[in-house]
C-alpha cells in the first residue's frame, strides 16, 4: 500500500488528497460546497452534498492517480468543526439542513445562558464560552424547531454528530456512530477534563444522551468504508478537526507551539502540553488531536472571516474575478489610502465575542481606488490574527517569536507579510501548504504503522519565511487605526 488518504471536508468546499510515504501530496481533487444562506446571518449546508462530494473527490483522486482502494494504507478525516447535524438512525436522512458553525440564529439563545449567569459553568466544563458558534443550541434549536425532532430524539431514532460523525456513519454504512476528542470538544457538550459527555450540559440542553456519538482518540479504528463505494474498503485510522489537524500537521507537538490557519475563518492555537491552561481575554481551551491515549490541551482563538472576507469581494462585490489577482492588486498601492476593513460579517470572535459587531469598511475619502480596498480587505485579516496572538501571549505568557501558517489565504504573500510586519514576528510557510489534511494524514499514518513520528519530524520543510521590515511607530500608527475601527463597528447597531 502506496498512499495516505486525507478527505478535507471544510466549509466552502471538499477535499481529497493523496500523500506518498514521504508525506508529500502527489494528487488532490477538490469540489466546492453550496452555500445556503436563508435569511442575514443563517448559513446551512445540505448534508446529503457534503457525503456526495466527499465520495465524489475521493473517487476522483484514485481515479486520477490510477489507482484502487487497495493501493491506500487508509484514511484520516478532518472537517470544518462545529456544524451541526441530526438524521435519521434508520434511514440516515437528515432532518434538516446541517447549521454552519457560521450560523447566528442562536445567537439570542447564548445572551440569555450569559444572562442567567451560566458562562462560568459553560467554562468550567468545556474550555468554552456561550456563542451561537458552538454546536449545543445549535442541536437544541433542531430538536425545538424540526417538527417531531425531540419526540424521535426521545425514542433514540435520532442521531447527532458533527460532519465527521456523519461521514464516518455514511461511509461504513452506518457500522460506527463516532467522533474523535477534538470534534465533541467543540460542541459544548463534552467535559474537556472528564473527557466525556457532560450530563448537566445535556439536560441544560435537552438533549438525549443516546444521540450522542462514542468519542474516540484521532487514531482510533473509526472502521473501512463500504466496498461499493471505492471498489474496495478503506480503513478510517485518523479523525481530527481542521484546526487541531493543521496543529497536528505543522507538528506543533511541543508546549508552546502554534500556527494559524488562514481557511474560510482564521484559527490561531498554541499547544498548551497535558495540563489544561485557564484561558482569558476571550480565548478557548480545547483538545489537541492525538493518535492514542489521554490528549493535551490548546489555547485557541477564532477569526470567523479570514478567506471568506476575500471570497466576498469575489462573490458578494465582484471587485475581483480570482483570489489569486488580490496579492497583485494589494502590491499596486502603497497603503490602503487610511482606509480599515474589519471582517465582522457575522459578529467579531476572539477575543472580543461580541456576536452584535458589524462589518465595517470605514475612512473611505474620494481617491479610494479597487486596489486600495482589496489591501485593505487583505490588511483586516491580519489585524485580527495579531488581535488573538496578542490576547493568546497575554494569557500564555509566551512571546510567540514565530507562527507556523496554512490554508488558502498563506499562498499570498502580501498577506503574510503584512503579518510578519504588524505582529512583529517570523511568519513561516511550510512547503506543504495542505497542512489541515496533512495532520489529518498524520494521524492516519501513525495509527495504521505507516509512519513512525521520528520520520515526520525529519520531513517537516519551509517554504519561505517572512520577517518583520516594519518600524515600531509605523506599527503602532496602524494598530491605533485599527483599534478605532474595531470600535467602530461594535458601535454599529
Amino acid at each position: 500500500m502506496k498512499y495516505m488518504l486525507a478527505l478535507d471536508q471544510g466549509t466552502t468546499s471538499t477535499r481529497a488528497i493523496l500523500f506518498d510515504g514521504n508525506g508529500v501530496p502527489v494528487c488532490s481533487c477538490g469540489r466546492e460546497l453550496p452555500q445556503i444562506y436563508p435569511s442575514p446571518g443563517l448559513v446551512e449546508h445540505d448534508p446529503e452534498e457534503i457525503f456526495f462530494s466527499s465520495v465524489r473527490v475521493i473517487n476522483n483522486v484514485l481515479e486520477r492517480q490510477g489507482i484502487s482502494a487497495a493501493d491506500v494504507a487508509a484514511m484520516g478525516i478532518t472537517n470544518q468543526r462545529e456544524t451541526t447535524i441530526v438524521w435519521e438512525r434508520a434511514t440516515g436522512r437528515p432532518v434538516c439542513n446541517a447549521i454552519v458553525w457560521q450560523c447566528r440564529r442562536t445567537e439570542e439563545r447564548c445572551r440569555q445562558l450569559v444572562r442567567e449567569g451560566l458562562s462560568d459553568a459553560v467554562r468550567q466544563r468545556t474550555g468554552l464560552i456561550p456563542d451561537a458558534y458552538f454546536s449545543a443550541t445549535k442541536l437544541e434549536w433542531i430538536l425545538k424547531n424540526v417538527p417531531g425532532a425531540r419526540e424521535k430524539a426521545e425514542r433514540g431514532e435520532l442521531l447527532f454528530g458533527t460532519v465527521d460523525t456523519y461521514l464516518i456513519w455514511k461511509l461504513t454504512g452506518g457500522e460506527v456512530f463516532a467522533t474523535d476528542y477534538t470534534n465533541a470538544a467543540r460542541t459544548m457538550l463534552f467535559n474537556i477534563y472528564t473527557l466525556d459527555w457532560d450530563e448537566e450540559l445535556l439536560k441544560l440542553f435537552g438533549v438525549p444522551r443516546r444521540m450522542l456519538p462514542r468519542v474516540l482518540a484521532g487514531g482510533a479504528d473509526f472502521g473501512s468504508t463500504r466496498a461499493e463505494l471505492f471498489g474496495g474498503g478503506i480503513a478510517i485510522r485518523g479523525v481530527a478537526g481542521d484546526q487541531q489537524a493543521a496543529l497536528f500537521g505543522h507538528l506543533c507537538l511541543e508546549k508552546g507551539q502554534a500556527k494559524n490557519t488562514y481557511g474560510t475563518g482564521c484559527f490561531l492555537l498554541m499547544n498548551a502540553g497535558m495540563q489544561a491552561p485557564a484561558a482569558k481575554d476571550g480565548l478557548l481551551t480545547t483538545l489537541c488531536a492525538c493518535v492514542d491515549g489521554r490528549p493535551g490541551y490548546a489555547l485557541e482563538g477564532s477569526v470567523f472571516i479570514g478567506g471568506a472576507a476575500v471570497q466576498w469581494l469575489r462573490d458578494g462585490m465582484g471587485l475581483i474575478s480570482s483570489a489569486a489577482e488580490t496579492e497583485e492588486l494589494a502590491e499596486r498601492v502603497p497603503d490602503s489610502a487610511g482606509m480599515y476593513f474589519v471582517p465582522a460579517f457575522n459578529g467579531l470572535g476572539a477575543p472580543y465575542w461580541d456576536g452584535s459587531a458589524c462589518g465595517i469598511l470605514c475612512g473611505i475619502t474620494r481617491g479610494a481606488r479597487r486596489e486600495h480596498v482589496v489591501r485593505a480587505v487583505l490588511e483586516g485579516i491580519a489585524y485580527r490574527v495579531n488581535d488573538v496572538l496578542r490576547a493568546m501571549e497575554a494569557a500564555s505568557g509566551v512571546r510567540l517569536s514565530s507562527l507556523a501558517v496554512d490554508g488558502g489565504a498563506s499562498a499570498n504573500n502580501f498577506l503574510m507579510r503584512f503579518q510578519s510586519d504588524i505582529s512583529d514576528c517570523r511568519v513561516i510557510r511550510p512547503s506543504v501548504t495542505e497542512v489541515t489534511s496533512l495532520g489529518a494524514a498524520y494521524l492516519a499514518g501513525l495509527s495504521c504503522g505507516f509512519w513512525r513520528e521520528e520520520e515526520l519530524r525529519g520531513a517537516a520543510a519551509a517554504e519561505r519565511e517572512f520577517v518583520p521590515a516594519m518600524s515600531a511607530e509605523e506599527r503602532q500608527k496602524h494598530l491605533k487605526g485599527w483599534q478605532l475601527a474595531v470600535r467602530r463597528s461594535r458601535l454599529a447597531e
